[in-house]
């Protein structure tokens, strides 16, 4: 080979070296446009991390039949769900309710403009409304949380049809579990089992010294608080606490425990009053599978997915009257009206009545105790 030769290879080795280190495959110059290519590459790795890790939804590209949505019932109206109700019913039905269902019986909620709890306790003089509910704010300054329970203690209200309907439903045996943000106790005096019950907020049933642990019933209590004494152990004179969950306690145990079971088969899960926006009660709707439905019965459009959509997986909020909903259903309007409505729809609009009128005359709980009761209260036996 002549040096010629020689000179045009090196000069071809050369430019080959040059071209795939400078050039892309097109042949355009690639020193910033390359270190584009393998930073796309590296943000397309940490993307598609972030959305296995996160369960983020990125794909903005389905074909038609990936797009195609896959219903659990045909008609995600509330009369469909009705329908499919009466042709083939449910087996395990979970309920999950806030203040909403007690409103009608005269409870306020917490957060409603002008007639909600937090929006009325200017007479109690607290540094901010949600200190009422602050534990270390009650260990220092008590009467103020007792003068409200006064207001608000259970007996002074009665059930609504709303609590009527989750005890209809564990008559009629499909009840697997009442999870319920209320303190009120009207779920039990409507007549709902204890073991049915999860007071993920606790109540005033129970009542606990908060210096020794030994527990007191709701009578002992409810005495106390209508005498105006401030409830001290009869042992070692600590604050006594109903065991209502404050800000800054932990939720009750069964509340983390039962979940696990209860949605294993659950098939419906009803929504009721509630904002949905208090964890971790409302991360409930997550635990429902795929294939469960879940109705929400509420005055106002809740559980809704954020604005910003790809922060929230099809788990996380719910779905009714979009494109993606396979299972969500609503009913916009008053608990009191959704149940009876559902009622009627299921041919058992008179079973809910007859609970109603029975409810009015039973008294479970003292229910029509006056404050000249007391005395008689004092002198009951205190539970240990």
């Amino acid at each position: 080979m002549s040096d010629s030769d020689s000179d045009k290879n090196d000069k071809k080795d050369s430019d080959c070296t040059k071209s795939w280190r400078d050039c892309d495959s097109d042949g355009a110059s690639s020193g910033d446009e390359r270190s584009g290519i393998l930073d796309s590459a590296a943000m397309e790795k940490i993307r598609q991390y972030f959305s296995q890790a996160l369960n983020l939804s990125t794909n903005t590209n389905l074909n038609s039949d990936e797009a195609a949505v896959d219903k659990v019932i045909s008609d995600l109206t509330f009369e469909g769900l009705c329908k499919h109700w009466r042709e083939h019913g449910f087996k395990k039905i979970v309920t999950m309710v806030g203040a909403g269902i007690s409103t009608s019986a005269g409870i306020p909620d917490f957060r409603s403009p002008d007639t909600g709890l937090y929006n009325n306790l200017k007479k109690y003089k607290l540094p901010n409304p949600t200190a009422i509910f602050d534990v270390q704010y009650f260990e220092n300054h008590p009467q103020p949380f007792f003068e409200l329970a006064k207001e608000l203690y259970p007996g002074s209200f009665s059930p609504t049809p709303s609590h009527f309907f989750v005890r209809l439903l564990h008559e009629k045996g499909l009840l697997q579990r009442h999870y319920t943000q209320n303190i009120d106790t009207l779920d039990r005096l409507a007549g709902i089992p204890s073991e049915k019950i999860v007071e993920a907020h606790g109540s005033f049933y129970t009542n606990h010294c908060l210096n020794c642990s030994k527990e007191y019933d709701m009578a002992w209590m409810k005495a106390k608080i209508f005498t105006d004494e401030l409830p001290k152990c009869e042992g070692c004179k600590g604050l006594v606490k109903p065991d209502i969950v404050f800000f800054g306690e932990n939720l009750p145990r069964i509340f983390y425990d039962s979940p696990d079971i209860d949605f294993e088969e659950c098939d419906l899960l009803i929504i009721m009053g509630t904002s949905l926006e208090v964890q971790p009660f409302a991360s409930l709707i997550r635990r429902a599978g795929p294939r469960c439905i879940r109705l929400l019965i509420n005055r106002d459009a809740v559980g809704r997915p954020s604005l910003a959509s790809w922060l929230d997986s099809k788990d996380n909020a719910l779905l009714y009257g979009t494109p993606e909903n396979i299972r969500d259903v609503a009913f916009l309007g008053d608990c009191d009206a959704g149940v009876r409505e559902l009622a009627e729809a299921l041919g058992w609009g008179e079973d809910l009545q007859k609970l109603i009128n029975e409810g009015k005359k039973a008294d479970p709980l003292h229910v029509n105790e006056t404050k000249s009761d007391v005395d008689k209260l004092e002198s009951e036996p205190t539970k240990n």
